[in-house]
């Protein structure tokens, strides 16, 4: 369709150019030109189908094919005295748009050397009274250098802008991906939970009935050890749901949850993994205020879990996650005592995809670890979705010295709610109680 859409532009250019302007051009063979197009645009209507997904070759050749159509139709109108000369710059952007970055530029560095050559190899615009239409040499050097600053300019930011959409489509996908596989384990987890609060009763029964059995057994060796293996597979039974409904947490199926509880569940993973995690809940200007009971959002568990991983791998020996709370917030801020965050890089913190190669200490800190941002971009989105606003900083400035023994020097996150937004609405309804037997 913008092929056609070309097509029909030349022809009314032409057109005006014979009939009112009355140029003496050679339009048989710009006429030729245009149809050629034409043509293989109606070859390429009846070879694919309109369901035709072309490959990079195929479109980097319809382009290629583009841009040297219109180039001889400039060399046979004027070269860059032709106004039309800078729809030059067209083909490339849009090669920059949907191809990759080899295409581009085999496609840049055909239209600059097709543009270097019209400055002097050109068929002149001539006037039916044989007058030239000739544009001075400064203005006609000057559009050549815009032509070709415009070609360079465009490629990149075009390039640059669909390179961003790209990585911000990856990282959103991430997001989804992540955020699902936590609600999954949330919803497994209540699940979990459930069953084991309602088969506390039948197994509580089983080993009542079990026990009585034994002891009318006593006398019958071979019906008895039948007798202490159905109890024996009850406490077993018993055991298992316990282990598994403690994973679900006791309060799943209301949703609800101490907010240092709900800290210390996003933490759990990383609190074994060779760095000290200090766990410290509420401050001293606010020790009259309750523990608030929020919603236990896996967005919350995830987002904060990520961001104490990240502490935890960068970390030297100690990780600091404090939490606190006022009458209008609720706020939570994650320490460690590692190098921090790049001083280039603080400014971009929570976009995806931030590559920069790393040292060797670094690689044997995290070994794997690409460095991309992806972590902190999925533990930035997720939260600022409940609407906790973010702040990434370091503690101090790496040429300082520490004055303590557990200086907190390194990265520092913090994250900030109001009360409103993650508090829990109404009165707790209580545990899941745990069945004993």
């Amino acid at each position: 369709m913008v092929r056609w859409i070309a097509i029909v532009g030349q022809l009314i250019a032409l057109v005006v150019a014979q009939r009112v302007f009355e140029l003496n051009l050679q339009y048989g063979l710009c006429y030729m030109a245009v149809g050629v197009s034409a043509a293989a645009n109606l070859v390429a209507v009846f070879i694919y189908p309109e369901n035709k997904r072309l490959t990079g070759q195929e479109n980097f050749l319809m382009i290629l094919f583009d841009l040297l159509q219109l180039c001889i139709l400039l060399f046979l109108t004027g070269g860059l005295n032709n106004p039309f000369s800078i729809l030059v710059v067209g083909p490339v952007t849009i090669s920059a748009s949907v191809l990759g970055v080899r295409a581009t530029a085999i496609l840049a560095i055909v239209a600059i050397v097709c543009v270097s050559m019209m400055v002097e190899f050109h068929l002149p615009l001539r006037t039916e009274q044989g007058f030239v239409y000739r544009v001075p040499d400064i203005f006609l050097f000057g559009t050549w250098f815009a032509i070709t600053i415009a070609i360079l300019f465009s490629s990149l930011y075009s390039r640059r802008v669909v390179s961003e959409m790209s990585s911000m489509s990856e990282a959103l996908a991430a997001t989804q991906m992540a955020l699902a596989r936590e609600q999954k384990l949330t919803d497994l987890g209540g699940v979990v939970a459930a069953a084991a609060h309602e088969l506390g009763t039948p197994l509580a029964t089983i080993k009542l009935t079990s026990a009585e059995l034994m002891e009318e057994l006593e006398d019958r060796p071979e019906l008895y050890e039948d007798a202490a293996l159905i109890r024996e597979q009850a406490n077993r039974c018993r055991d298992i749901l316990q282990s598994m409904g403690r994973a679900g947490k006791d309060d799943l199926q209301v949703r609800r949850t101490p907010f240092s509880t709900l800290i210390e569940e996003a933490a759990e993973p990383h609190i074994y993994r060779g760095k000290v995690v200090h766990m410290i809940h509420g401050d001293t200007d606010h020790e009259d205020l309750p523990i608030p009971v929020v919603q236990r959002r896996p967005e919350i568990i995830h987002g904060l879990r990520n961001l104490i991983q990240n502490a935890v791998d960068f970390a030297d020996a100690n990780v600091w996650v404090e939490s606190s709370w006022t009458e209008n917030s609720l706020s939570v801020r994650i320490l460690d005592d590692g190098r921090g965050y790049p001083a280039h890089l603080i400014g971009r913190i929570g976009e995806p995809f931030v590559r920069r190669r790393r040292n060797s200490q670094e690689k044997s800190q995290r070994p794997g670890y690409e460095g991309m941002g992806l972590g902190l971009f999925i533990a930035k989105t997720l939260l600022e979705r409940t609407g906790a606003e973010l702040n990434f900083a370091n503690g101090s400035e790496p040429y300082q010295s520490d004055e303590t023994e557990f200086a907190r020097t390194g990265a520092v996150v913090l994250v900030n709610w109001p009360r409103t937004a993650i508090e829990g609405s109404g009165e707790a309804m209580g545990q899941n109680p745990r069945f004993t037997i």
